[in-house]
């Protein structure tokens, strides 16, 4: 991946700095991250990058579509990389969780706002609220809830095949 962005970079008339390339891999090993998160990342590496150099950073690479950002609620954008942007977002209203699942999972959300209203859905800024499987295990105050399934609370996180990012706070 790293010789791909080396490229790209490259291709189009820019340096790969350090700083550039720190960016890049923070926002790969972080998946989801705002850019204080990146840049707590980068400072483990790079003491000396400060914050306006991860956002000219990001701003770059977004515009050189290497990343891309979204809004999780009212917090900071999170970054990903734009090659891994055809996703959408669960998130956990209580843990903060976020789940990414494939956009096939809501095709029968989009063609039902596409036949009843004619709305065409962009689902790479889709983000759907509520509250995943291991809060639904533990009701009010940590005790099994009413939806909780057979075994320890935490347990079962969600199907097969979704990827998860622990939760940021925003």
């Amino acid at each position: 991946m790293r010789q791909a962005w080396d490229e790209e970079l490259r291709a189009r008339g820019y340096r790969v700095t350090p700083q550039r390339q720190l960016v890049l891999e923070a926002v790969t090993k972080l998946e989801h991250a705002t850019p204080e998160e990146i840049c707590a990342s980068v400072q483990q590496t790079a003491r000396g990058v400060n914050i306006s150099t991860i956002y000219r950073a990001l701003e770059l690479l977004e515009q050189l579509g290497l990343v891309t950002h979204t809004h999780l609620g009212h917090g900071a954008p999170r970054y990903h990389l734009a090659a891994e942007a055809e996703h959408v977002h669960l998130l956990c209203a209580e843990c903060g969780r976020i789940t990414q699942i494939p956009p096939d999972a809501v095709q029968p959300l989009v063609s039902a706002l596409d036949g009843a209203y004619g709305f065409q859905t962009n689902v790479g800024h889709l983000t759907v609220y509520g509250r995943c499987a291991d809060c639904r295990s533990t009701g009010p105050g940590g005790r099994p809830g009413p939806e909780a399934g057979p075994g320890p609370a935490g347990q079962g996180a969600g199907p097969p095949g979704h990827a998860e990012t622990p939760g940021h706070s925003a």
